[in-house]
């Protein structure tokens, strides 16, 4: 196959009064193909094809068929090509729709694909959109959870690593995210989360809606399936996702959370928006000023309890009783608090500590639980000498007796020992 630019210069050495040969070998082609080009009989860039076209003889029913049903899956209409004789692999089929373009376009399920877009301007401290974003666990099975707000006028962006996506987890996020920032936007856009709304009819609920008031900020809701309504946040995301996230080195929820705002602050703030950069634009937000302490909600959450009697929560260590060690019980705390509650499977509260600061790395340990847990360490001691490993031990009278009952052998029957026979032999005279 020759290039464009290959059949440009044959055509004119051709005009120039070359021959074939000469030509040929001056581009290094075979004397047929430069006859092919000057003849017209091949296209420059289009390859001729070697073997027939196997998918012209399914298209009509390809074609009819994503018709009938644009959605309908490859593999399914590749089985039924296939008892039609298609002879090729599932992935040359695919290719085949693609390049040709047969399946159809569904306006309904296409998105902002396809679609006219336009940026939407957003007044400086008017919004903030927020959305979770579901990252896989680098410590363990699951996902862990980032709350994500972004400013819409400037794009500055922060976020929270949490275990859960319930509200009291939703709320406790929301007010560290407020105080990143330093205030909060005068609407609060949300896409249909369960924990905001009704999910069938987008109605704010009861329980969201005083939040919001006690933040003094307005609520608005994405339109059902219309989700780009809050591009700025998701494009943060991904933008976290693929910069930051898939290197990071997380070793805690905490210590993700304290990651994700110096990225936040030395790699995001320094986009460049509205003429210089997110942080300059942050500047011009004029949020409006927080209440003094976080709404009230509860944040509880289920844990082990560990061999020292001890509870993890938020990077520190609470103490309980000795006799709970390996049960399950229940941590509580109330947003604003200075305390935290440790409630048993009973639904009794066993523990009551004061809020260590997140991702202190501290133990607190009550000095009664401290003194329980050294009184059953003690007791377990013993001062018997421990059982010698490598003694011989065979088995025994009761154990011969046992085994003799496993083999019917009668409990009167004489066995000859022939060893004390030898051991008399040797002491005869």
């Amino acid at each position: 196959m020759l290039s464009l630019e290959d059949d440009v210069e044959a055509h004119a050495l051709h005009r120039q009064g070359w021959t074939i040969s000469a030509i040929a070998r001056h581009l290094g082609r075979s004397r047929s193909t430069i006859r092919a080009y000057l003849a017209g009989t091949s296209v420059p860039g289009q390859r001729r094809r070697s073997a027939p076209d196997s998918f012209a003889a399914i298209e009509p029913y390809t074609r009819a068929r994503l018709k009938q049903d644009a959605h309908v899956w490859g593999s399914a209409l590749y089985d039924e090509v296939q008892r039609l004789g298609y002879p090729r692999s599932y992935q040359r089929f695919t290719h085949e729709l693609r390049v040709r373009g047969l399946r159809p376009h569904c306006e309904a399920c296409a998105g902002v694909r396809g679609r006219p877009t336009i940026e939407i301007e957003h007044p400086a401290g008017e919004e903030i959109q927020w959305d979770w974003d579901e990252l896989p666990s680098p410590w363990g099975e699951g996902d862990v959870h980032l709350l994500t707000g972004t400013l819409a006028y400037s794009g500055q962006t922060r976020g929270v690593f949490c275990e859960s996506e319930d509200q009291a987890h939703l709320i406790e996020a929301i007010d560290r995210v407020l105080r990143m920032f330093g205030g909060t936007a005068r609407r609060w856009r949300f896409d249909r989360m369960g924990t905001v709304v009704v999910v069938g009819t987008g109605r704010v609920l009861a329980s969201f809606a005083s939040v919001a008031k006690h933040y003094g900020a307005g609520i608005a809701i994405c339109p059902a399936r219309h989700g780009n309504r809050k591009g700025c946040v998701e494009k943060a995301i991904h933008f976290a996702t693929q910069r930051w996230w898939r290197t990071a080195v997380v070793t805690g929820l905490e210590q993700a959370t304290r990651a994700f705002e110096e990225f936040q602050r030395t790699i995001g703030d320094g986009r460049e928006r509205h003429g210089g950069t997110v942080a300059e634009a942050a500047r011009d937000e004029r949020l409006l000023p927080l209440p003094a302490g976080a709404y009230p909600a509860t944040v509880v959450v289920g844990r082990g309890v560990g061999p020292s009697a001890l509870v993890e929560f938020r990077g520190n260590k609470y103490s309980v009783p000795p006799g709970f060690v390996g049960r399950d019980v229940t941590v509580q705390h109330r947003l604003g608090a200075a305390t935290l509650e440790i409630i048993a499977a009973t639904g009794v509260a066993v523990a009551q500590h004061h809020l260590a600061p997140a991702g202190a790395g501290l133990i607190l340990r009550l000095p009664e639980h401290h003194d329980a847990l050294e009184r059953a360490v003690l007791a377990a001691y013993s001062t018997a000498r421990p059982c010698r490993r490598k003694e011989n031990r065979p088995p025994g009278p009761e154990a011969l007796a046992a085994a003799a009952v496993l083999r019917g052998t009668p409990a009167d029957e004489v066995t000859v020992d022939l060893g004390r026979y030898a051991e008399l032999a040797e002491v005869a005279p």
